[in-house]
Parts: structure tokens; sequence; C-alpha cells
């Protein structure tokens, strides 16, 4: 019998190996992260993941908010809610029609009417029979409201530097300098109702505006006069202490009260 010959056994030897390093590789995981990022597919991020990327900061509405006045046939109708938690945990009725038949009316509604704001937390409210006006105007204002909650909390919330680890003032500071917008109270003058509206950013007075003011025959030009004027002055003053417009003295006296209101809600 003839022996082999010992280069052939080499040959023979180091096929066999290459032959079993090339089936190991082909025995790799195909689910491998590494590889399936090579490949072009993106593993998939898990639900916790991504609700941490998407962040739920700011996604919460907090604080009082009150609707645009709604004028009705038998008077004025206004609402404010408090909201925390984007849920409407009180509402009241700021304005409502009042005085000979109306007290009685508005008595019976709005009890009725505010409670089933925070029952439903809607403007779907049902309409007390016997104060249909005054239900339709919460509601009308209600709405107005609510779309100001919402819209505060679609904004997003003020970021925190990177360096907000040595203490909180950078995050203090980002919170003032948000914007936001407050509407006083209505002030009843001799002429007519004036409501102001002003926003606050940083601390400061940087728009004021009349919601309401008196109008019809002389009142048009007085308020025409004044408000601008009034306007004006709240932002530079920052305060309610400012000047009458002369000629103009009940409008501008109402203008005062209802920015002061406005003033105090906004915590300036």
């Amino acid at each position: 019998m003839r022996k082999s010959h010992p280069v052939r056994r080499v040959v023979l030897a180091t096929a066999a190996t290459v032959s079993g390093v090339v089936l190991m590789l082909s025995l790799k995981p195909s689910t491998d992260p590494a590889s399936a990022q090579a490949g072009g597919t993106i593993p998939q991020q898990t639900a916790a993941g991504q609700e941490a990327a998407q962040g739920g900061a700011g996604a919460t509405a907090g604080g009082q908010v009150t609707g645009d006045v709604v004028q009705t046939q038998y008077g004025p109708v206004q609402v404010r809610i408090t909201v925390s938690g984007n849920q409407i945990t009180k509402a009241e009725a700021v304005q409502a029609p009042k005085g000979g038949e109306s007290d009685a009316k508005t008595a019976l509604s709005i009890p009725k009417l505010t409670q089933d704001t925070v029952a439903k937390q809607s403007p779907d409210v049902d309409t007390v029979s016997g104060a249909t006006y005054t239900s339709e105007g919460y509601k009308k204002s209600l709405q107005s409201a609510i779309d100001k909650a919402n819209a505060a909390a679609a904004q997003p919330a003020p970021s925190q530097t990177a360096g907000s680890g040595s203490g909180s003032g950078s995050g203090s500071g980002s919170a003032e300098a948000a914007a936001k917008t407050v509407t006083g109270a209505v002030a009843q003058t001799q002429y007519g109702p004036v409501q102001v509206r002003i926003t606050v950013s940083g601390g400061k007075v940087t728009k004021a505006e009349a919601v309401q003011a008196p109008k019809g025959g002389t009142s048009d030009q007085k308020t025409a006069l004044s408000i601008p004027k009034l306007n004006q002055e709240a932002v530079a003053a920052g305060s309610a202490d400012i000047d009458s417009v002369s000629g103009a003295t009940y409008t501008s006296e109402g203008y005062k009260k209802s920015l002061q209101s406005a003033l105090d809600q906004a915590g300036g």
C-alpha cells in the first residue's frame, strides 16, 4: 500500500479548516443590530423610548383663562375657567345679565351651566330652560376660553439649558420670559363697559388693548381719542397708575380699573 504524501495531507487539512470557517460565518444571526444598521434598517424604538424622545413637558395647561365677552339680548356674558392637568376644575361667570327678570334667570342658569362645564369638559353643555340667551352666550364665551387654554397648552415649554444643573436661575428666567395674555374684569362706566386685555412677558406689560369700550354717538369719538393713549401709557408705565385722558374721564377711569384687575391676575 502506498503512503500518503505529507504535502497532500497538509493541503487537505487546510481545505477542511477553510470550509469550516466559511460554514460558521454563514450561520451568523441576521438580527445582529450592527448588520441591520449596515443594511439600512433602523431598529424600532420602544414605546417608552418614543415617549421620552417626544417629551411631555409643557403639554399640560394650567391656570385661569377668561373667555371673550359675548353680547346677548339681555346683557353681556363672560366665562372664566380654571384648568389643571388638562382638566377644567372650575367654571364661573365673570359677567351675566342682571337687573329685573334677568337676576332670577342668571341665578337659575349659571350654577347649572358651570356645573355642566366641569362635568362634560367641553362647551357642549345643555341649554337651561327659561334662560336660552344666557345659555347660548355662556357656551360661546366658554368655547373662547377653551380655545385660549388649548393654544396656551400647545406652546412649547421654555427649554432647559445645558447648565440647568448648576441652579434654578436659568429655568426661572425662561419661565418669566414666557408671554401670557390676561383679560381684566369689566368696569361699568356711565357711558358703557370698559375691559382691558394685556400681554405680559418677562414680568413686563408688552401690549395693552381694550376688549370693550363705550360706543355710539359721542362715545365713538371719545373712545377713539382715549384708548390708543391709554394703551400706550399702560405699556410705558407697566401699571394702572396712568393719566386720565382729558375729555374721556369716565372711559379712562374704567380703563384703569380693568387694567388693575388684569395686572392682579398676571401677578404684577
